[in-house]
C-alpha cells in the first residue's frame, strides 16, 4: 500500500482547531520541522500539543506558539522558550508536565492499547494531586493513563512508501512511540525509498502504524545549546 504524499500541506489536511497532536522529539533532535513550518501558516489554533519540549523562541514547537496556536502543553522538559515561559505566568497557556518517563509510557500505553497503569514517579508530588493511589510491595504508586491524540506527528531518518521508519540516532526517543500512538500518524523523512530497500531487521517502526509519510526538506537540525571544550 503506498502511504505517499506530496508535501507537509498535504500531509497535514484534517487538523483542525481544538484537536489534540503528539509531536516526536527531544529538544530540536528529530523534531517534525517541515510540518510544524506547515502548521504555521494555517489559522489552525486551541491545539493541544504532547511533546517532549516545547522548542525554542524561534525554532520548533516554539514557532505554534509565537503564533498563539497552543492552548495546552503536555510536557516533561520546556526550559530553552522565554515565549513558554511568557504565555504559562501570564495564564494565556495551560500547561501539564509530568516526569519524562511517565511522558515515555503514556505514549508507549497508547499504542499498546493500555488504558492506564501505575507508577511511582511523581508521588508525594503536585503531579499526583487528584490521582489514584495504590500500593505494590509496600510502595506507593499514582495512576496514569494513556493519551488519547488526534495526530501523531513524527520525523524518521530513513522510510519506504509502504510507511515503514528507521530513526537515526537520538532520535529514536519519543518518535518510534508516538508513531504507534496517533489516531492518524503523519511521517516526514529524510530519505524516501521503495518497499524492500530498507533492511527489516533495521526498521523501527512498521507501516502498519504510518497513514502518510513524505519526503521532506531543508532540514536545518539546530542544536539547542552548543557547549565545546576551551582549547588549551
Amino acid at each position: 500500500m503506498n502511504k505517499v504524499v506530496a508535501n507537509a500541506q498535504e500531509a497535514i489536511k484534517g487538523i483542525s482547531s481544538g484537536m489534540t497532536l503528539m509531536l516526536g522529539g527531544f529538544g530540536l533532535c528529530g523534531i517534525p520541522e517541515n510540518c510544524i513550518t506547515e502548521l504555521t501558516k494555517t489559522d489552525i489554533k486551541d491545539l493541544t500539543c504532547i511533546s517532549n519540549n516545547a522548542g525554542v523562541d524561534d525554532f520548533g514547537l516554539g514557532l505554534l506558539l509565537q503564533k498563539k496556536q497552543i492552548k495546552k502543553m503536555i510536557s516533561s522538559y520546556v526550559g530553552e522558550n522565554d515565549e513558554f515561559e511568557r504565555q504559562m505566568l501570564s495564564g494565556e497557556l495551560e500547561v501539564e508536565l509530568i516526569p519524562q518517563g511517565t511522558l515515555a509510557e503514556r505514549c508507549r500505553a497508547t499504542g499498546a492499547g493500555v488504558p492506564a497503569f501505575y507508577t511511582p514517579a511523581g508521588y508525594g508530588t503536585e503531579v499526583a494531586e487528584g490521582k489514584e493511589v495504590r500500593e505494590f510491595n509496600g510502595k506507593p504508586h499514582i495512576l496514569e493513563h494513556a493519551f488519547n491524540s488526534d495526530f501523531a506527528i513524527v520525523k524518521a531518518w530513513k522510510g519506504d512508501t509502504a510507511g515503514n521508519l528507521i530513526f537515526k540516532g537520538t532520535a529514536r526517543n519519543f518518535n518510534p512511540m508516538m508513531a504507534m500512538a496517533g489516531k492518524i500518524t503523519i511521517a516526514e523523512v529524510e530519505e524516501l525509498v521503495e518497499p524492500g530497500e530498507l533492511d527489516p531487521a533495521q526498521i523501527h517502526t512498521p507501516g502498519i502504524f504510518v497513514n502518510r509519510i513524505f519526503k521532506g526538506v531543508d532540514y536545518e537540525k539546530r542544536i539547542e545549546q552548543r557547549t565545546v571544550r576551551q582549547q588549551a
